[in-house]
């Protein structure tokens, strides 16, 4: 082979083979693009800029820049007492506020070492998966119209409002509830709630069934999910996921069965995981799916704990609500299964203050989201939406 003297232009060379053919190779390299997704685009579910490095349409590093809700949880919690706390607990998820009571109430009466009445945790129980699902409603509507589909947002935001309406029964309040208190709850739950509760299961079940199909048979939602984002259980583990997340990326971990709370050992559910029939394991549809077939699980829990609970004769939603919180001297690290992952708090005590020294939350969407580097590398930029999505996040929590 010849090369013809300086006829490299740049990035084109010509060459002359043996037989005299001329070969021309064009050595095209596009110049990097910034390009900044967000804090204002819709898809980045709130507050959050994606600050993306772009070769044409592909996607070469996308770094997350968070800070913009300052919600100074941690700080707030050191101004204020225990009982306190829990309003602001609300406010980090706001999507799930029952789970994030819970979470904090757990990690505050373990190092209390107080016993709660078995109707409170059975009561706990139901709420809290009433909550789960309507929060992976949000999660799967949203996520829908993300990717240009909009009837199924409807569907979903429809059956979330009976949900809204149940909570709000039981505590006075549609997302920010104060419903969960140390040692129990605020009040017991109406006369006709269980009731109420068992006629939402019933009708639920079979939207829930239609929703799921609405989504996983539609072309067009599994061509833009199957095979993008795609993160291997190892790195999942790695990264420090938890919740649908790490179950997407094939990995059967859920705090309610591996590290257990509460009446969840009394109950029989399964911890759902995709098998690959229907999605590449670890990719944007089995995130999804796994989140589809958790509202299943959810109602049969629900079913479950309206069978078993006791009746409310003699019964005191605060009977171990303490006067006074100040807990011995010492920390605890308590943790329960946020609808997005592992949601766990730190606290220090003195033993003399009313106040935590420090109180510190493991947020599940911010560990999730760090992994953004990661799951955007080499996809192209439409790609980026489904992404977001399929993580999950409330910037109430990642911003705490």
């Amino acid at each position: 082979m010849q090369e013809l003297g300086m006829a490299e232009q740049g990035s084109i060379r010509v060459t002359r083979k043996d037989d005299n053919v001329v070969v021309i190779e064009k050595d095209l390299a596009t110049e990097e693009m910034v390009l900044s997704m967000g804090p204002q685009h819709p898809s980045t579910h709130g507050v959050l800029k994606l600050e993306c490095l772009t070769d044409g349409e592909v996607v070469t590093s996308a770094e997350p820049y968070l800070g913009y809700l300052h919600r100074c949880f941690e700080k707030h919690c050191e101004m204020v007492d225990y009982p306190a706390i829990v309003p602001y607990t609300d406010r980090m998820d706001y999507l799930a506020g029952m789970n994030n009571e819970w979470a904090y109430c757990i990690a505050v009466e373990k190092l209390l070492d107080i016993e709660i009445p078995r109707r409170v945790e059975f009561i706990r129980v139901i709420v809290s998966e009433l909550n789960r699902i309507a929060s992976h409603l949000v999660a799967i509507g949203t996520y829908a119209i993300d990717l240009g589909a909009f009837t199924p947002f409807l569907f979903c935001f429809r059956d979330r409002e009976h949900i809204l309406s149940l909570l709000e029964w039981a505590s006075g309040a549609r997302m920010l509830y104060n419903y969960i208190w140390i040692g129990g709850v605020a009040f017991d739950v109406p006369v006709d709630f269980n009731k109420r509760v068992k006629e939402f299961v019933d009708y639920f079940r079979p939207k829930a069934v239609e929703l799921s199909s609405l989504l996983t048979e539609n072309e067009i939602f599994v061509k833009r999910t199957k095979g993008i984002g795609i993160m291997p259980a190892d790195v999942a583990i790695n990264y420090g996921w938890s919740g649908p997340m790490l179950r997407g990326s094939g990995v059967q971990w859920d705090l309610r069965r591996n590290d257990p709370y509460s009446v969840y050992p009394e109950l029989d559910f399964r911890i759902p995981v995709p098998d690959g029939k229907f999605s590449d394991i670890g990719d944007c549809l089995s995130r999804h799916l796994v989140r589809a077939l958790e509202i299943e699980e959810s109602l049969s829990i629900i079913e479950q704990c309206l069978l078993k609970m006791p009746g409310s004769e003699g019964f005191s939603p605060r009977i171990a609500v303490p006067k006074r919180v100040r807990p011995k001297a010492g920390e605890v690290y308590g943790r329960a299964e946020n609808p997005r992952g592992e949601l766990g708090y730190y606290i220090q005590s003195d033993g003399k203050s009313t106040k935590p020294l420090r109180c510190k939350a493991r947020s599940s969407c911010f560990v999730n989201l760090s992994a953004m580097k990661d799951l955007s590398k080499g996809q192209l930029i439409p790609d980026l939406v489904a992404i977001i999505g399929s993580i999950d996040i409330v910037l109430g929590e990642v911003d705490r």
